[in-house]
Parts: C-alpha cells; structure tokens; sequence
C-alpha cells in the first residue's frame, strides 16, 4: 500500500461521529480518519461575506458523510451554497448543500451495510435488521432479517439501475427465504416484497412489486447532496455512480488547479468559507495530497 498523508483540513462536523474530507492517492485502499467532530456550531458570528456560491473540485479524495459511511470520490464538481449566513461552515454539516455537477463516486459494500443500518433502516419498527450489503460481480447481495411477526432470514441478488425519474431500482434475480427459493415460495403464496415490507415510515425508499427503489441522495445523512445521478454500476469496489447535468443543461466550467499533474486534491473558490478559528472571504483554498 502506498503512503498517505493525513490532511487536517476540513471537519465536516456533526454531532456525535468522526467525520471530515481526507485525502489518499488513487489507488489507496483505505480512508484516513482525520477529524473529531463537535456539534454543530450555531455560534459563528454573523459577518459581511463573499456573496454566491463556493465552486469546489475534488480528485480522489475520501469525503466522510458520517460514521461509518465514506463517499470515494474519485471527480468532482460542483458548487457548495450556504444555507445559513451566507458562510459555508466546515464546522456545521447543516450550514450548506453540495451540488454536484458532474462527478464519479463510490460507495464500498462496508459503506453501504453502514448506511443501511444505521440511518436508511434505523428507525423504531423499522422491517429490516442486521443487513448486509455485498458485492456480486456486477449484482448487489442484500442480506438480514425481515421482520413479520417473526424474524424472517432473507438473501436476495439484485442487478441496479437508474429509473427515468432518478431513483436507484434494486431488482431481484434471486431471492432466498430460510434458505429455500423465496421467489417460487412467494409466487406460491401469492405475496410479494411490497405485501410483505411496510417502509411507510422510512425515508427515500419504498417497494414496488419485488424491486426496492432508493432516492439515493435523500438517504444519505447530511451534508445535503443534490445532483443527478446518470448512471449507476456494480463494480469492483462498490457501487459506483457517475453524476452529469440533465439534459440541456450547462455544465460548469473547470476550475484551473496550480499544477496539471497533481492527481489528489481539494480546491475551494469563492463565497465564505469558515473551519475552525478561521474565516475566507472570496475563498481561495487549494489542498493537495502526495
């Protein structure tokens, strides 16, 4: 494994786990964990900033959304816009929304089962439990315990899709049920998926038919993220999602870096920015990795 450097930059803070923006080359195979979080801060002085948006560039650059769940960003663009203040606070996952223009981000199996767990399917009553998110050449394995009265041990095989209307289908090639084939098993019952899961309570995902359908970016914890996802794929290291502008739209030009040839780094321009003791008007913040 190659060397990385930690980069204490940027604590994307929330209120109990670690999370931040690290920074690994690109063929790194583990993130870095740089930062305590805090709660978030609703101290930070109001003050005459830079008005507009902060444009931001990434290139390989592990993206803590939350304990247990790293966004492998491998590109990135896009803009960061303040909902409080005026000022992008590193400091309060709640002060902005990234939108992301264009993009390649990957979620690992591990960062998927943490997400599942603990904030897709984490609510009180919630149907689904002990899940386990897997890789399956270029299928997703989904596995636990579905609750009905009993605890139902489930295993299903999913191929993934992006629908016209931007949500994630997850569509049963093989579904096991207490070991045995839960698809003829159903059939034979006359049930399905969706008679069988109530996700009426649960954020950003529902059932239709057998297919579980996700607004990807709506079950992520904050930050907020919004950008269109146009495709999606099973790869080797997890799922994998190529972000563009819709149809028609105007991509947002390049932001020029200081040296071409530098493969992993994070550059911040324009609005107000603020981590820490420190604040940038007019930003012009450029993090860089060997």
């Amino acid at each position: 494994m190659m060397k990385r450097r930690i980069l204490v930059f940027a604590a994307v803070t929330i209120a109990a786990p670690v999370v931040g923006t690290g920074l690994a080359r690109g063929n790194a195979t583990a993130p870095v964990r740089i930062a305590s979080a805090t709660a978030p801060n609703d101290s930070v002085p109001i003050i005459v900033g830079t008005p507009g948006p902060t444009r931001v560039t990434m290139r390989n650059v592990y993206f803590y959304q939350a304990e247990g769940v790293i966004l492998h960003i491998r590109s990135l663009d896009g803009e960061m816009n303040s909902v409080k203040r005026g000022v992008v606070d590193f400091d309060d996952k709640f002060s902005y929304i990234l939108s992301i223009d264009t993009g390649e981000v990957t979620l690992s199996s591990a960062d998927l089962t943490n997400l599942m767990n603990k904030y897709v399917f984490a609510y009180p009553g919630a149907p689904l439990k002990n899940l386990k998110v897997s890789l399956r050449g270029t299928s997703l394995g989904l596995s636990g315990t579905l609750h009905k009265g009993v605890n139902i041990p489930f295993d299903i095989t999913s191929s993934v899709s992006m629908t016209p209307d931007e949500k994630m289908r997850l569509h049963p090639t093989k579904i096991k049920i207490f070991g045995v084939d839960g698809a003829v098993l159903m059939r034979a019952l006359g049930i399905n998926l969706q008679k069988m899961l109530d996700l009426s309570k649960a954020k950003g995902v529902f059932v239709q038919g057998n297919d579980l359908l996700l607004s990807p970016l709506e079950v992520l914890p904050p930050p907020r993220i919004k950008g269109r996802i146009a495709t999606v794929k099973v790869g080797p290291d997890g799922l994998e999602q190529v972000f563009a502008p819709a149809g028609g739209a105007v991509r947002l030009g390049d932001l020029s870096v200081p040296d071409s040839t530098y493969r992993n780094y994070m550059l911040y321009r324009g609005g107000t920015l603020h981590f820490g003791k420190l604040f940038m008007t007019d930003a012009e913040l450029f993090v860089r990795s060997e």
